[in-house]
């Protein structure tokens, strides 16, 4: 188990509180953990993990076990959606303008809390967390503050902890993958969730951008 190897201790009980794994820390993934990252979430993701191209950070989500901080789950965020209607028709953007700004809005690709943790409000815990951080995490790797988050759940699950965490639910997807230009290769209909990292996000959408860059991979954007 991840949690074991890396956190210093067996993952925690089943069933305990939230109160009683506090503090909850998300924190980025050190380039010497890439490769067990990756391995976690191809093994433990429903969805799996191919490693991707473009800005993303990767995090894990440590909790207080007996003996120290172990792993419980792992989050990715990244490129937002090229073009997504539902989410460009409720912030009211011009294609020029989703080609423009694309790069403020950072999606939450995976999210991962590891089988038999089971801790009622860990989920949500963890989003708040991280939304609390991406903005300077993601100005530190790429030279610009995202203003807001998108994700996509899958139709077997009702998203209980991102609305929990205060993510709004904006409308569904039109059943096709990312690159489908053609219309050519259905995937599963999909909820769609936001979340606002500033109260003037509109307004900060539309900002022009600094100087990026490049990060760590080599890759700048």
């Amino acid at each position: 188990m991840p949690g074991t190897k890396r956190g210093g201790g067996t993952n925690p009980a089943s069933g305990a509180c939230l109160r009683d794994v506090l503090p909850v820390i998300v924190e980025p993934v050190r380039p010497e953990e890439r490769a067990d990252w990756n391995a976690t979430m191809a093994t433990y993701h429903p969805l799996g993990y191919l490693r991707g191209i473009g800005a993303r950070i990767q995090y894990w989500i440590r909790a207080q076990g007996p003996n120290g901080p172990v792993i419980v789950g792992a989050m990715l965020f990244g490129a937002a959606a090229k073009a997504l209607a539902v989410r460009d028709e409720w912030i009211g953007w011009t294609a020029e303008q989703r080609r423009r700004y694309r790069p403020r809005i950072v999606n939450n690709n995976r999210f991962l809390i590891l089988p038999g943790v089971q801790i009622p409000h860990l989920a949500s815990h963890a989003l708040a967390l991280a939304a609390r951080r991406i903005r300077a995490d993601w100005k530190v790797r790429y030279g610009f503050e995202p203003v807001l988050l998108e994700t996509f759940v899958e139709p077997q699950y009702p998203g209980t902890c991102y609305r929990a965490a205060n993510w709004i639910e904006i409308g569904k997807t039109a059943g096709r993958g990312r690159q489908d230009r053609f219309f050519e290769y259905g995937t599963s209909v999909k909820s769609i969730w936001v979340y606002p990292l500033v109260r003037d996000w509109r307004k900060r959408l539309v900002e022009p951008f600094p100087q990026l860059v490049e990060d760590e991979w080599g890759e700048s954007r």
